[in-house]
């Protein structure tokens, strides 16, 4: 089902199956520090998870993109890591070297689950989505998003990011029900934040799993497939007309598990999936989106411009939402998106 060629894409209705004459597109961190009017609003607050609470430039920084290259959706300015926050763990950010918590390794250690104070805490993320909603152009449709459970306690119990994972691996083997009360609560937390976000507004709520491509097969099912089939379960039965995209990120051949077995609409694709095994093993059971090399993106020139046609050529015979394999980088030249974004627009599906 296509819609007439004078409007807007609708990422809802291609999420739903409903084929779109061109597919719809928006890029992971197309807001932050590569547009320089961004870098400009960050110097009104130097802290990034102070910045996080503050609507008024939070909304701004979503705005920006939009301003520039009229993507068809825009995606909410948070973090992933205000969920263990909200439930009290001590987060800081630190320039030039990311997010910094303090581990926690024990089952004692698992913050107990306080609703109300969960949501107060978050209250300011909320009133961002809705004041977002309000200031969008017509046809552009918003996304909520939270962190899945496994990489928010790989962030929790390792501390930081860009870990082997040991930690969290190690607690998870040696205790494995007590490691899955940590797991239990995130997931508590996390049906949550996206039920909040849903009811402020949004009309598409995305599960970053950073980290799922460090697990081995079993884990992988224990860690990330179970919490997510719990958490689209939840979201379905009070929110059924919102669709849901998973992103296990580095999943590799179980990403065509991740999407039969969690009930999402939609995967997300790293770079590293080959396009023709995404045609025959994942769009003939949902949507995919992705998977453009950020690198790419950075680099530019011809290279990008004859992946992009080889991405939309490829995948645009099924469910499709063009996007990245990964957030945009800082160093992005914003003439690279804009080079892309018209590629795209100016596609049209045969």
């Amino acid at each position: 089902m296509t819609r007439p060629a004078q409007e807007q894409p609708s990422l809802i209705a291609e999420l739903r199956g409903e084929r779109q004459v061109r597919p719809p597109f928006w890029f992971m961190r197309q807001a932050g520090r590569y547009l320089p009017e961004y870098q400009k609003l960050r110097a009104e607050e130097p802290d990034f998870l102070r910045f996080c609470y503050r609507p008024d430039l939070t909304i701004e920084a979503a705005l920006q993109p939009l301003r520039r290259y009229a993507m068809d959706a825009a995606i909410v300015f948070s973090d992933i890591l205000v969920v263990p926050h909200a439930l009290g763990s001590d987060v800081r950010f630190v320039e030039g070297v990311g997010p910094m918590l303090a581990p926690i390794r024990t089952p004692e250690a698992v913050p107990a689950w306080d609703a109300d104070r969960f949501v107060a805490q978050l209250a300011p993320v909320y009133a961002s989505v809705s004041g977002l909603k309000a200031k969008l152009p017509a046809g552009t449709e918003l996304i909520g998003f939270s962190g899945a459970p496994w990489t928010l306690a790989v962030y929790m119990v390792e501390g930081r990011g860009g870990t082997a994972c040991e930690q969290v691996r190690h607690w998870g083997w040696r205790d494995g029900k007590g490691f899955g009360r940590l797991i239990d609560r995130l997931t508590e937390a996390v049906i949550e934040h996206l039920e909040q976000q849903i009811r402020h507004g949004a009309d598409a709520v995305q599960l970053f799993d950073s980290w799922a491509g460090q697990l081995t097969e079993a884990e992988f099912h224990l860690w990330v497939i179970q919490p997510t089939k719990q958490i689209v379960a939840a979201l379905r039965r009070d929110h059924p007309q919102v669709p849901i995209i998973g992103f296990p990120r580095g999943a590799g051949a179980m990403y065509g598990t991740y999407l039969a077995i969690t009930g999402v609409d939609a995967v997300s694709l790293d770079s590293t999936v080959p396009l023709s095994w995404a045609v025959t093993t994942l769009q003939t059971g949902g949507t995919v989106q992705g998977n453009l090399d950020n690198l790419l993106l950075m680099y530019g020139g011809q290279a990008l411009d004859e992946e992009v046609q080889r991405i939309l050529a490829s995948l645009s015979g099924g469910g499709f939402v063009f996007n990245l394999g990964h957030g945009i980088l800082p160093h992005t030249p914003p003439d690279h998106v804009a080079q892309v974004a018209d590629q795209v627009r100016a596609w049209t599906r045969r």
